[in-house]
């Protein structure tokens, strides 16, 4: 297995091969210098010959974990899996990247980031849209003070897809369902922006026919009297506001989603030109004077979360997404559960490790 000092190659191993890794991690890797895939393990073993010439592929996963010609394990496999095959791959001494969400429990989530320091590996959690176009341009807006103190923000992402797919997503089994799918997205943002919540309150709710999972999901963040709410449902059609914040001085809309998720669906390889160029503007409007102006997005690149990845392994700086940090997002995820499970509000229970993950710098 390479050392990985200095700038070698650092080779990596995919843990199944659908939407996630087909669409994100692949592509991602692909285009971000010092990361070659050698070994893929899915049993769609003809397909990926085309789509990954000279790539080695493996029927069991857990294969890959221990194969000599990888150095970083990326899994990309449904929830359920993500505790034991993660456990097993810093048992066999290898970085580890987990896609969101970390764990389906808070135990597993907190017994694997308590599992990392002893390895000496680095485990990362694929928090993708902390660098997402519409996220990047309301976190500046809110660090450079042009609305004050923040009173409230809303947070959405929305759909409009009434058919019920038969894939594990959307089925009834560990970890599927909103919650665990664009759950894990939009709370990580909140932590980014706000640090760790007072308390949380919930509603979650199956409402499309024939549904198995849930599909509509409202988390309310407290942090004092700042509010903000976070939502994702199935049933929405022609958009929200992806952003809505209000502050003491002014309010900005935030109306599309990041286009990098659409631009990958469509073929584009990252950092081809146009890649991540948000064409939609924020509108800040000036609460004294009534008056509006358009802020331009900043672009986004979430190949960035695998160029800090690479340069955490090599020693040279902090890994983007500490355990710590993911295991908080899991925290907060598991009060919401039991917020609309008991039809209270609680309060997310953390560990002093958790609560310095978010500690003002």
């Amino acid at each position: 297995m390479n050392e990985l000092l200095g700038t070698a190659e650092i080779r990596v191993g995919v843990i199944g091969f659908g939407y996630a890794a087909e669409t994100f991690h692949v592509p991602l890797l692909r285009a971000t210098d010092g990361f070659r895939i050698t070994v893929v393990a899915s049993r769609r073993g003809a397909m990926l010959a085309d789509a990954l010439p000279g790539v080695i592929v493996v029927p069991d996963p857990m294969e890959l974990v221990g194969h000599p010609e990888v150095d970083l394990v990326v899994i990309a496999s449904p929830n359920d899996s993500h505790a034991p095959l993660a456990a097993a791959a810093l048992q066999a001494n290898r970085h580890v990247v987990v896609d969101k969400p970390f764990t389906v429990t808070l135990a597993e989530a907190r017994k694997l980031a308590a599992a990392a320091p002893r390895s000496g590996r680095v485990l990362s959690v694929f928090h993708n849209r902390r660098w997402d176009s519409d996220f990047l341009v309301v976190q500046r807006v809110i660090r450079e003070g042009l609305l004050g103190r923040v009173a409230a923000l809303e947070s959405r992402i929305d759909r409009f897809r009434p058919q019920v797919r038969d894939r594990w997503r959307e089925n009834a089994g560990r970890g599927a369902g909103l919650l665990y799918d664009l759950g894990p997205h939009l709370i990580d943002q909140a932590l980014v922006l706000f640090g760790v919540p007072g308390h949380v309150c919930a509603t979650l709710a199956q409402q499309r026919a024939g549904g198995q999972s849930t599909d509509f999901v409202q988390l309310v963040l407290r942090y004092g009297e700042r509010v903000v709410t976070l939502a994702a449902s199935m049933l929405v059609s022609g958009g929200s506001a992806r952003f809505v914040v209000h502050g003491e001085r002014a309010s900005l809309v935030k109306q599309k989603i990041d286009i990098q998720e659409e631009q990958l669906r469509a073929g584009m390889l990252p950092g081809a030109a146009g890649w991540g160029s948000d064409p939609d503007p924020a509108v800040l409007h000036d609460g004294a004077t009534g008056q509006s102006r358009t802020l331009p997005a900043l672009p986004g690149d979430q190949r960035e979360y695998y160029r800090c990845l690479r340069e955490a392994i090599h020693g040279r700086a902090p890994n983007p997404v500490p355990p710590a940090q993911a295991s908080t997002c899991m925290a907060v995820l598991d009060a919401a559960l039991r917020s609309a499970t008991e039809g209270r509000v609680v309060v997310p229970e953390l560990t002093a490790e958790e609560r310095a993950a978010w500690a003002p710098s």
